[in-house]
């Protein structure tokens, strides 16, 4: 028997060249689902795909001036075009992620109308989604400082899950999938405190989910062995929780509908 393994790992550029930077004209979101721009707003909230070339520039100078925001992330960029060579590259040219710009339309801002009357209130994604098994994780949750403690969360997250777990003949349309996921650094408690009063449900802890940049390990995260292969690098431990159809048809869409709502 004789085999041979040919692989090499890829080697991109670190940054990919201004001219690709903010990905093509019209933008391709090129998501596995639909998106049904109706099905992802609230009274108070509006989601819409993340667009580099318009969202960019304010999440850019937002993230940049505030690095405490990246303390419980498994990365972090060093720069603006890495920022948006990793959301080309990574994020829309797979299928299975998509990043939506949280929109707060209560607080219009008359220096970006480019935002539908509203702020740029931060981001919020689908990540691994699999069209086969009917399952999603809602990640890369990011509020900006000044929106925090504020209806933005809920309301994303909210609207979010009813548009991922509603069935594709409700009114309006939802994809009717089977399983939410919802993952959070096993020490950012605030992320598991969201993610249990939106109806999520602990499931366990995945060990050592991360490897993690030297800028995010705290002292705790400081454990390898010898002959590690990254050794000197940290690793995570990763909160698992998750909302499924059962779930959903069970009280957790009621419970969503009552944050959404909800004004103090």
């Amino acid at each position: 028997m004789s085999w041979v393994n040919n692989y090499k790992p890829p080697s991109p550029p670190d940054v990919l060249p201004e001219s690709e930077l903010f990905g093509p004209t019209p933008y391709d979101v090129n998501f596995g689902f639909p998106i049904h721009q109706e099905s992802l707003e609230t009274e108070r909230v509006k989601l819409v795909p993340f667009i580099p070339s318009i969202h960019g520039q304010h999440y850019w100078d937002v993230t940049s001036k505030n690095l405490s925001v990246w303390r419980f992330y498994p990365f972090i960029h060093p720069s603006f075009e890495a920022t948006f060579t990793f959301f080309e590259r990574h994020i829309r040219q797979n299928p299975a992620w998509a990043i939506f710009a949280i929109i707060d339309k209560t607080k219009p801002d008359p220096e970006h109308p480019e935002f539908e009357g509203g702020s740029l209130a931060g981001v919020i994604g689908l990540l691994d989604t699999s069209t086969t098994n009917l399952s999603t994780e809602i990640g890369h949750v990011l509020v900006f400082p000044e929106f925090q403690k504020t209806h933005v969360a809920s309301n994303a997250v909210g609207v979010l899950m009813k548009y991922c777990l509603d069935m594709p003949t409700a009114s309006p349309p939802g994809l009717g999938l089977r399983r939410v996921s919802w993952r959070a650094h096993s020490k950012n408690l605030a992320s598991k405190g969201l993610a249990e009063k939106m109806g999520f449900r602990m499931e366990g802890v995945i060990r050592w989910h991360w490897v993690l940049p030297e800028a995010l390990a705290t002292d705790g995260d400081k454990q390898w062995r010898e002959g590690d292969p990254f050794y000197g690098k940290a690793g995570r431990h990763t909160n698992e929780l998750s909302v499924c159809w059962d779930d959903w048809e069970n009280g957790v869409r009621e419970l969503v509908q009552s944050k959404i709502d909800r004004r103090v």
